[in-house]
């Protein structure tokens, strides 16, 4: 039984307030409002055989909470008046920290919190419901068939071979049946380098994977413009594979495909 019904039963039956608001788990305000509410609706009068519909409580309860009613003065958002803002941000991918701090700083006026605009975002989320890019599509394969590779930028850290601060990014090898990895820093991006890790890659396995696949990032600019030829890494628009990859291909014995066209995050 839901709770709205569970409260004008209990009221007909001529419990106290206090009791009622115990039993439900309700705060005594909360109690009362909803008591007010469907009170004046005509909804606590009548037998306890008989209660009211879920769909005619919850007709009561909006009817009050409608435009032409009083909303309580704690469930208004002091970022109301940004909801169209904050939507169209969401909207471009931006996540609730950065949507707060350009309010922040680009609005003067703006005087809301982080967890005010968190809130928001989680509720206009919920309202859009899940789009085609936030599902992840996991790869199902037999051993041996498919190897994904990353290579992304990780800040500057220390070069054991300098010992100073360089650029860094990190090669990763994931096998698609077992999810076993292999992961290496490097300080630069060569073509030897790429070839060299593959083979690091392969030796750390003890075989090559009859595919390696790029995985599709949800980036506007290639990680690696050594081994991937296109501008842009975001598909569907496929990857041109370096002709370095290619050479490689024939010596370790593997194929690696263009990015297979989908939506981001379709590598799982």
């Amino acid at each position: 039984m839901h709770r709205l019904q569970e409260l004008v039963r209990l009221h007909r039956m001529g419990s106290g307030v206090r009791e009622v608001a115990r039993l439900l788990g309700m705060s005594p305000n909360t109690e009362r409002d909803y008591r007010r509410v469907l009170l004046a609706a005509g909804l606590l009068e009548g037998s306890v055989k008989e209660l009211p519909g879920l769909e005619e409580l919850k007709a009561a309860v909006m009817a009050e909470r409608a435009p032409g009613g009083t909303t309580p003065k704690h469930e208004v958002s002091s970022i109301d008046a940004w909801e169209g803002q904050v939507q169209k941000l969401l909207a471009l991918g931006l996540t609730a920290r950065p949507i707060y701090d350009r309010l922040r700083l680009e609005e003067k006026c703006f005087t809301g919190s982080y967890w005010s605009v968190r809130r928001m975002c989680r509720r206009l989320k919920r309202a859009r419901g899940t789009q085609a890019w936030e599902v992840a599509i996991p790869v199902q394969t037999g051993p041996g068939e498919v190897a994904q590779v990353d290579f992304g930028y990780v800040g500057k850290l220390l070069c054991p071979r300098s010992h100073v601060l360089r650029r860094a990014w990190v090669f990763v090898m994931t096998l698609g049946f077992s999810r076993h990895m292999f992961a290496e820093v490097v300080f630069d991006q060569r073509a030897e380098t790429w070839l060299a890790l593959h083979k690091r890659a392969f030796a750390y396995f003890g075989g090559v994977g009859s595919t390696v696949y790029p995985r599709p990032r949800p980036i506007r600019r290639a990680r690696n413009r050594t081994a991937v030829g296109a501008s842009r890494a975001v598909c569907p628009r496929p990857h041109r594979v370096g002709v370095g990859v290619r050479v490689s291909e024939k010596h370790v014995g593997g194929f690696m495909p263009s990015c297979p066209g989908g939506a981001r995050g379709s590598m799982g």
